[in-house]
């Protein structure tokens, strides 16, 4: 009984994640389709869309330590990937615009593709090139102060592991163009949608800053350095608020 509950809240739930995002959608897309300088305007309503959702759904949003982000520069974010509700979750907790990689295979959503397209990059990551033209795109960004997301695990983690191991890509770029990482941790989106199922249930998700860690000189172990500096932060932030 308490499945089939489940199952009914999910529908639910989708149902208003997508009409909500056809309501809302030509707001998204058109201020970017007419001026980059729109995307304020863009990413207000993208914000809209995911309150009323996360609203709608049950879901609470707790924030921590937000006030460590200076508004003013761009940041390399990566955080634990380990829902699907980092769609929603993300341009709720960062106060700023930015722009984040995204699975080429979900460009292929109905509409979803469409609207999410404007303020991500799709990357195909069996493709070295993708991942190559990719990179250049997110550097442009930065160098217009805009700040970039990644999920430095690459895919999303359903193991019972805290972290799996992290990819180059995030800590490549903050060593080529000296912007800093700040983690963020991302606390019970899977208890809101458990690991290993789509079924989606009420629930809080606590959202936790760190301070911004900075790249090193650069160096043959550098990149490995802050890879594992960065790993080691995220990881002891999930391990002490859990």
């Amino acid at each position: 009984m308490i499945k089939i509950i489940r199952i009914l809240f999910t529908a639910y739930s989708i149902l208003l994640f997508f009409t909500l995002l056809i309501i809302l959608g030509a707001f998204i897309v058109l201020p970017l389709s007419i001026s980059p300088a729109g995307g304020n305007v863009s990413f207000l309503f993208i914000r809209i869309w995911a309150r009323i959702w996360s609203f709608g759904s049950g879901i609470r949003f707790e924030f921590h330590d937000r006030d460590l982000i200076d508004r003013n520069r761009p940041y390399i974010y990566i955080f634990n990937h380990t829902s699907f509700l980092d769609a929603a979750i993300i341009p709720l907790a960062i106060p700023q615009q930015v722009r984040a990689l995204g699975k080429k295979e979900l460009s292929k959503i109905p509409f979803f593709g469409w609207v999410v397209g404007k303020v991500a990059i799709w990357v195909d990551r069996t493709d070295s090139e993708s991942r190559r033209k990719s990179v250049d795109q997110l550097v442009t960004f930065l160098k217009q102060g805009i700040s970039a997301v990644v999920a430095p695990e690459g895919t999303r983690n359903a193991s019972d592991a805290v972290l799996l191991p992290f990819k180059s890509g995030a800590f490549r770029l903050s060593e080529e163009t000296g912007i800093p990482i700040l983690p963020i941790a991302v606390i019970g989106a899977n208890k809101v949608m458990k690991k290993g199922s789509l079924l989606i249930s009420p629930g809080k998700v606590k959202i936790y800053f760190s301070k911004p860690i900075y790249p090193m000189e650069i160096s043959e172990t550098s990149v490995n350095e802050l890879s594992e500096k960065c790993r080691a932060r995220l990881k002891a932030m999930i391990l002490t608020n859990e």
